[in-house]
């Protein structure tokens, strides 16, 4: 099956919640737990592409809300948003609306591999999420946590949980009294095809625990 083709096909996953939360019931009974007391969660969405990169960027270790609050200031200051624009956006001007030097110079090397074709962002909705991963690994200050994001919000792939995500981690530290990373995943193996949907339930009851609601 072309990739594309296979793409489409994976997305019925994740937009088809009653299957996956039928699913994800029947495996595991935390699933239960979280619906009954506090409801559905929501699927988060974003564009494809190089803002939401660059977003991501600024989410790593830091809070949604902070974050969002830092790109904002970001687009009012660089209105067209693209590559060639932020390279012109000295280091002191990054820092000056709360952008670290590491941040700034990860949020430059994605452009410059835009710039210099090195990546094609365009074309990544068309590949298998490996290959995916193996092209954006490759720059620098891209992890594996701000690419299991982008699959799961921008790319919409149905089987992501992201094991390199604290809140992810403590809940099932919480729930499921497992504390090794790599009991994890293998435990978490048996939520697939709809792991996605798993994250966003976990999540969920993170958020509604504390009392948090925050806006993908």
């Amino acid at each position: 099956m072309p990739i594309n083709l296979q793409r489409k096909s994976l997305l019925g996953f994740i937009f088809n919640m009653q299957e996956a939360i039928q699913y994800l019931t029947e495996k595991e009974t935390i699933f239960n737990l979280i619906i009954e007391k506090y409801g559905l969660p929501i699927l988060p969405k974003r564009p494809q592409g190089f803002e939401t990169l660059v977003l991501l960027i600024l989410e790593q270790q830091v809070s949604i809300d902070s974050a969002k609050a830092t790109f904002l200031k970001l687009k009012a200051k660089q209105p067209h948003f693209n590559p060639e624009s932020l390279l012109t956006f000295s280091d002191e001007e990054f820092r000056n609306i709360g952008v670290s030097r590491q941040k700034t110079s990860y949020i430059k090397a994605l452009s410059h591999s835009i710039i210099n074709n090195h990546i094609d962002l365009e074309s990544l909705a068309t590949k298998s999420s490996e290959q995916v991963r193996e092209e954006l690994i490759k720059i620098k200050g891209i992890g594996h946590w701000t690419i299991d994001i982008y699959l799961m919000f921008s790319l919409q792939v149905p089987d992501i949980l992201p094991l390199g995500d604290i809140a992810v981690v403590n809940t099932i530290k919480e729930l499921l009294d497992i504390h090794d990373k790599q009991e994890m995943e293998n435990y978490v193996s048996k939520w697939s095809p709809h792991k996605s949907v798993a994250t966003y339930l976990l999540w969920h009851y993170y958020l509604s625990k504390r009392n948090r609601k925050v806006s993908y």
